[in-house]
This record gives C-alpha cells, sequence and structure tokens, in this order.
C-alpha cells in the first residue's frame, strides 16, 4: 500500500531552518503532485507549499513566501520542504500529501480533499 513518510521535524529557535523530507512507496511518484500541509494546535490543516509532478510549478502560501522552498526527486520518490528563517507561528505538525493534480488552479491545489494520500505528520517547534 501507498506510504507518505515524513522526517526532519524538531525544535528550532527563531531565525533558525529545518529541512523536512517525505519517502513516497508504493506511488507512481512522477505522476502526483505532492504538498505540504501544517496543523496548528486547535487550528484547521492549511496548505504550505505545492510542486506539481515535474516540479516545473509551485505554489506558496503567503506567510512562508521567500522563506520557505519546496522542491522533489522523482528518482527518488522523495519530496523536501526547506524552511528558513522560522518563526514561532510555523510551529505546527507538518503533513506531506499526494494527489492527481489534473490542473494547477488555486482552488484544486489548496483544497485537502485533492489529495488521496497523507502521511502521519512530523512536529516543527519554533521556540527559544
Amino acid at each position: 500500500q501507498v506510504q507518505l513518510v515524513e522526517s526532519g521535524g524538531g525544535v528550532v529557535q527563531p531565525g533558525g531552518s529545518l529541512r523536512l523530507s517525505c519517502a513516497a512507496s508504493e506511488l507512481d511518484f512522477s505522476r502526483y503532485g505532492m504538498a505540504w500541509f501544517r496543523q496548528a494546535h486547535g487550528k484547521e490543516r492549511d496548505v504550505v507549499a505545492v510542486v506539481s509532478w515535474s516540479g516545473g510549478n509551485t505554489y506558496y502560501t503567503g506567510p512562508v513566501k521567500g522563506r520557505f522552498t519546496i522542491s522533489r526527486d522523482n528518482a527518488r520518490d522523495m519530496v523536501y520542504l526547506q524552511m528558513n528563517s522560522l518563526k514561532p507561528e510555523d510551529t505546527a505538525v507538518y503533513y506531506c500529501a499526494a494527489g492527481r493534480l489534473m490542473d494547477f488552479t488555486l482552488d484544486r491545489i489548496t483544497t485537502s480533499r485533492t489529495y488521496s494520500y497523507w502521511g502521519q505528520g512530523t512536529q516543527v517547534t519554533v521556540s527559544s
């Protein structure tokens, strides 16, 4: 069965960096768009960044633009989220998700129900 396994979370001071990784298995990886969502305590799960199947299109939610970078390696079935200049408000559980993105419209890529497969999440805590 399809599995998405996140790693790389942890505790970091404000201004620090983390790199999240997501390993996919039993998935025709290069045919799927990949996304990172996050859910802070007591809040809804929201999209953070999305990358198309080829890597040619990316999307970032406003608060992370210029600080986070999503990338993928189709040869390794991996997707990454490089997070720089971290802020306390970035504290959340981060989830990797895979979906067949038939187009890269905003409504489609930012909606959680677009994504068929989800990882178990990795905690990111930004605190001094």
